[in-house]
């Protein structure tokens, strides 16, 4: 699983550089965002605009990796594609997270 990871302020911001977060990537998924969120930042940005598709694992894993921050920290998520945009709506999953639609968006709201 591809992910990068820089830090700016208050913002940890993690970027997903795969085309899918499923069912045969999940459990890597949650592994990595638990070593790249590691005693981080308040907030963690999930950069989320290369990733084209999204099933109920890769959904899994997000509210997995979201959980594993604990109640101090919060994850808000950026560049949801259309089709991922659209399983986080379905399941009201957006109504969980902070949604922008850009990094940019995210980084200008959130920093303190």
């Amino acid at each position: 699983m591809r992910i990068s990871t820089k830090t700016e302020d208050a913002l940890r911001i993690v970027s997903i550089h795969e085309q899918r977060i499923d069912a045969a990537v999940a459990l890597e998924f949650k592994d990595t965002m638990r070593v790249e969120t590691e005693g981080g930042t308040e907030t963690v940005v999930l950069d989320l605009s290369m990733v084209e598709f999204i099933d109920s694992s890769g959904l899994g894993a997000i509210v997995a990796a979201m959980k594993y921050l604990g109640t101090e920290r919060k994850m808000a998520l950026a560049g949801l594609t259309p089709t991922v945009a659209r399983v986080f709506q379905l399941t009201r999953m957006d109504s969980v997270f902070s949604v922008f639609s850009t990094v940019d968006g995210a980084r200008a709201e959130l920093q303190h």
